[in-house]
């Protein structure tokens, strides 16, 4: 057990809020949906937010919502899977994509915090890398290796990159739904015009 978090089942109305704010958790095989909610509520938890909804995305979007991304970059990876599956013949594993898809951000609730109407880093974890404290609590709660490893080697910034289909379409899923969010942001490059 980490200090950073503590992995717990929560109420049946916290798994049901889970349920409702992603509905593509929905998706999932039984088993891997259980551990996918109880990960997610176990964030929410451990974070200093008292719901889903006022979780931020990021600090450089601080007013775009953590639970729009997820949703949007799993309806994204799901249209570019069943492109690359339809179109070049290409396999997925779609219960691990989706798990990925939905967790991939799953400790942007732990790394960030709201404080006098502004984003900030959580300064009891602000030294973690994105993507590394996620992995940790995804493998406490039971997920499946491929998906864990998915999560710690996401972000842009992981020295480590991942192979497969599904780090191909999760990735582009979660650039296309970032770009959305900076977009939005006044004064925020996305990633399509940064040198």
């Amino acid at each position: 057990m980490s200090s950073l978090y503590t992995i717990q089942e929560g109420s049946a109305s916290q798994r049901e809020e889970v349920l409702r704010a992603m509905p593509r958790m929905a998706e999932l095989g039984a088993p891997l949906r259980e551990r996918a909610v109880s990960a997610w509520v176990s964030a929410w938890l451990a974070s200093s937010h008292a719901s889903l909804e006022e979780m931020p995305y990021s600090l450089q979007a601080p007013d775009y919502r953590l639970l729009d991304h997820t949703n949007e970059v799993a309806d994204a990876g799901i249209l570019l899977a069943d492109y690359a599956h339809g179109r070049w013949g290409v396999g997925l594993d779609q219960d691990i994509l989706l798990a990925a898809l939905l967790l991939h951000d799953i400790d942007k609730a732990l790394l960030y915090m709201r404080a006098n109407g502004t984003v900030a880093a959580d300064p009891a974890r602000a030294g973690l890398p994105h993507g590394v404290l996620g992995a940790m609590l995804l493998r406490e709660a039971g997920l499946p290796d491929e998906v864990v490893t998915l999560v710690g080697t996401h972000a842009t910034t992981s020295p480590v990159k991942t192979g497969g289909a599904e780090a191909w379409v999760l990735h582009y899923a979660d650039l296309f739904a970032c770009d959305h969010a900076f977009r939005l942001a006044p004064g925020t490059v996305p990633f399509f015009q940064r040198t």
